[in-house]
């Protein structure tokens, strides 16, 4: 006797998700009931009525909670009898026979099974599954068949160690199936409500598609494709939101779902998860006992604490002597630490007002050099401006300089070319290479006669020797023509010349002449208060970035400007009479004497910048003196010239020693121009000495003696530099040139009249070592 089939439906899902568990008594008569109630054909129109299939779960509870029929599955004989076996054991808890496999204690959770409840069992079960009749395999079509029992849930004891065997149909019977079923088919074609078709709807209240009598169904055209069945899943049924309003909606019912997806995850039921764990006990997926209980707690007396002996007098005066020890160490440790602290405090109180000093003394920096930065570019800016301006007056003194010389030079050399032709002849005259001149009238203007042009020379000079005797008398140790200075310009030439002096004088005025600041008007207002300030503010920088000698190139301007128009060997002033050097001198030597301290003899001490006069002489002055002397300004045949010039050597060595090379500029320059004198006389001379065509004229004897005496005159100018400046650059050889090569060939020819003489003077003047040896040699001669 098989027991009737147990159905579960599916439960719904309430706040406390409480199982509804029916007894067995009550799910076999419901489901016989249901069985005798019911035939297959009326339960086929219920099944018809719904739209879809719903799925179904494997212990026969539906999805969702309704009125449709109860899936059941068909049940084994075996299945059946352990279903029984459950009950019993579960409704109660007295086993019912030796073999109960549930143990009568309340500790056992899984299962007990006896050697002889095995025994038991296994007799029972059958090895194979038992065969149908003919009958029953005429009449059973599992595609057909109806029967609820087919449907019922089996369960199936996952534990049970049970041989169970598979009855396979045969071939007859499922082609005694199949021919069943196509007759039920062509039945239901005719009319006859015997087939019951497995779709749950009609045939014909659809449309067949294009091809009704075919078996071949395009896919397009099947039922039931899933999509409205599973739109819940495949987003079928959603909407896209377009307006504002609906795609918050959206959201917000979004949201929602979360939300309640996540508690419902959450939520924990005391009593569903019972039942879980039983449903789990019983499938045999767990067998470990339940925690054990906690022990009862057992009252325990608290531990009486043993005697402590009362402390005695001396106990307690020492361990008071400890504590006052110790607090008297802590006190001398926080009094210190609190003096520590003072000082510390006091530290970086002086700390802090040092660092707000700095502070303020770097702004009061920052802000100078910002007002100095600016300054010193306004500087810059008006020097750029006005430099081409000095640069150019500058230039044009250096060629009036130039222009003089040159006319002295030329009147000069036709003076020494009168003379040597006078006594040793005249030069033939060269054939004219050149065309004619012509005026602007187109007239050919005539060629001077060489002898007129040497009497009207001649006539000239004496001229100015008259004119130079009744101004100012020769002594008379010079009495000779040609000893006397003749490096004066006519006074047409000479009114000509202080013209332009004063021309170029007024322009340099004009230079300035558009600026109204005092700071761009005189340096010692501008520079001299800026650079003074930075000195005495910031004197590091000032000394590190060497403030001085950027004072000087800044004041270069200044400088020179002043000293245009001034020729250092016409001019008899002085350097120390210029502006600009009593303005550094006192720049220079800050310090300054006070009443009881004042003293004439004693000069005041230089300030790190050192004597500032020695940097602009050597940066402005010396080239400005030696641009002058290269340009013509020294005559080498004057010793009026050759007097300033020591003088003025003298002047600059007391700021700039010999040795150094801008001073050696000054030697280099006047050296120079004696060398240019010397070759000038040896170009000359030795075309007169090839020809020498003496003549019979009274003038031959006074014009060599005129010729000797200017010569002896250059030597004597070449001796005394020597004496001053060396033999520097060859002096030593420059005088053996002149002496050997000028004048012993010239007076060698007249040395009854006039020669002898001449080279007598010129022995007694020279040094021993640089008198020439064919000089000694004639003069031994007697």
């Amino acid at each position: 006797m098989s027991a009737p089939p147990v159905a579960f439906k599916k439960r719904a899902k309430p706040s406390t998700r409480k199982r509804e568990v029916e007894s067995d008594a009550d799910a076999t008569a419901d489901a016989s009931s249901e069985t005798t109630a019911e035939s297959p054909i009326t339960l086929a129109s219920k099944l018809k009525k719904r739209a879809k299939p719903k799925s179904r779960l494997s212990f026969g509870a539906d999805e969702e909670e309704g009125d449709g029929a109860v899936f059941q599955l068909k049940k084994s004989s075996l299945s059946r009898k352990l279903e029984l076996s459950k009950q019993s054991s579960s409704t109660s808890n007295v086993p019912t026979s030796a073999f109960d496999p549930i143990t009568s204690t309340t500790s056992s959770i899984g299962p007990s099974y006896s050697a002889a409840y095995l025994n038991e069992l296994k007799a029972a079960t059958p090895s194979s599954r038992p065969r149908l009749t003919e009958d029953e395999q005429v009449s059973y079509d599992a595609d057909v068949s109806m029967d609820t029992n087919s449907y019922a849930p089996q369960i199936v004891d996952l534990t049970a160690d049970v041989d169970m065997e598979t009855d396979i149909p045969s071939g007859a019977s499922i082609s005694a199936a199949k021919e069943k079923r196509e007759r039920m088919r062509k039945s239901a074609a005719n009319g006859t409500e015997d087939y019951i078709s497995l779709s749950v709807t009609k045939r014909d209240d659809f449309s067949r598609g294009p091809h009704p009598d075919s078996r071949l169904v395009r896919e397009e055209d099947e039922l039931g494709e899933g999509d409205d069945e599973f739109a819940e899943f495949t987003s079928a049924q959603e909407r896209i939101a377009l307006g504002k309003k609906s795609r918050k909606l959206e959201a917000k019912k979004r949201r929602e779902n979360m939300n309640e997806l996540i508690a419902d995850a959450e939520e924990e039921d005391e009593e569903t998860m019972e039942w879980e764990q039983e449903q789990l006990r019983r499938g045999g997926l767990r067998t470990e006992s339940p925690a054990a209980s906690a022990p009862k707690p057992v009252y325990k007396a608290a531990p009486i604490p043993s005697p402590t002996p009362i402390p005695t007098l001396s106990t307690a005066v020492a361990s008071l002597s400890r504590t006052l020890a110790a607090l008297t160490t802590s006190h001398t440790q926080h009094t210190s630490s609190m003096v520590t602290m003072g000082d510390e405090r006091t530290q970086l109180d002086t700390r802090e007002k040092e660092l707000r000093e700095m502070i303020a003394r770097a702004e009061d920096k920052r802000s100078w050099f910002a007002a100095f930065k600016d300054w010193i570019e306004s500087v810059a800016t008006f020097l750029d401006e006005k430099y081409p301006s000095l640069e150019k007056l500058e230039d044009e003194q250096v060629s009036l300089v130039k222009e003089r010389h040159d006319m002295i030079s030329r009147r000069r050399s036709a003076e020494d070319e009168d003379d040597l032709s006078l006594f040793l002849g005249e030069l033939p005259i060269p054939p004219r290479d050149q065309p004619e001149q012509v005026d602007e009238l187109g007239r050919v203007v005539p060629e001077a006669n060489p002898a007129v042009t040497r009497r009207e020379r001649a006539a000239a000079r004496t001229a100015r020797r008259q004119a130079r005797r009744t101004t100012r008398p020769p002594p008379p140790s010079q009495d000779d023509e040609g000893f006397s200075t003749d490096s004066s310009l006519p006074p047409s030439d000479a009114a000509d010349y202080s013209t332009a002096t004063r021309k170029v004088l007024s322009k340099r005025q004009e230079v300035l002449s558009d600026v109204k600041a005092k700071d761009f008007l005189d340096p010692a207002v501008g520079l001299v208060k800026w650079f003074g300030e930075w000195r005495e503010k910031f004197g590091e920088t000032y000394t590190g970035a060497w403030g001085g000698l950027g004072m000087v190139g800044a004041w270069e301007f200044w400088t020179r400007l002043e000293m245009v128009g001034w020729d250092p060997v016409e001019d008899k002033r002085t350097l120390d009479a210029f502006e600009w050097y009593t303005a550094l001198h006192d720049y220079s030597r800050p310090s300054i004497q006070t009443e009881e301290d004042e003293d004439e003899d004693m000069e005041p001490e230089l300030g790190p910048d050192g004597d500032l006069v020695t940097a602009m002489i050597t940066t402005a002055v010396i080239p400005r003196i030696c641009k002058i002397l290269e340009g013509g300004g020294f005559d080498p045949y004057s010793a009026k010239h050759v007097r300033r010039l020591v003088d003025l050597a003298e002047e600059v060595e007391v700021s700039v020693p010999k040795e150094n090379p801008k001073f050696e500029l000054i030697l280099k320059s006047i050296f120079n121009a004696f060398q240019v004198a010397v070759k000038a006389l040896e170009a000359t001379l030795p075309n007169y000495l090839a020809l020498n065509r003496p003549r019979f004229d009274p003038e031959a004897i006074p014009a060599r003696r005129r010729y000797l005496t200017r010569q002896l005159k250059l030597l004597h100018n070449i001796i005394r530099w020597r004496k001053y400046a060396g033999d520097k650059y060859g002096l030593g050889l420059l005088i053996s040139s002149l002496v050997s090569d000028c004048m012993f060939p010239a007076a060698e020819g007249g040395w009854e009249v006039g020669g002898e003489e001449v080279m007598q003077k010129v022995v007694g003047m020279l040094p021993p070592e640089l008198v020439p040896v064919h000089v000694k040699v004639r003069m031994s001669r007697k």
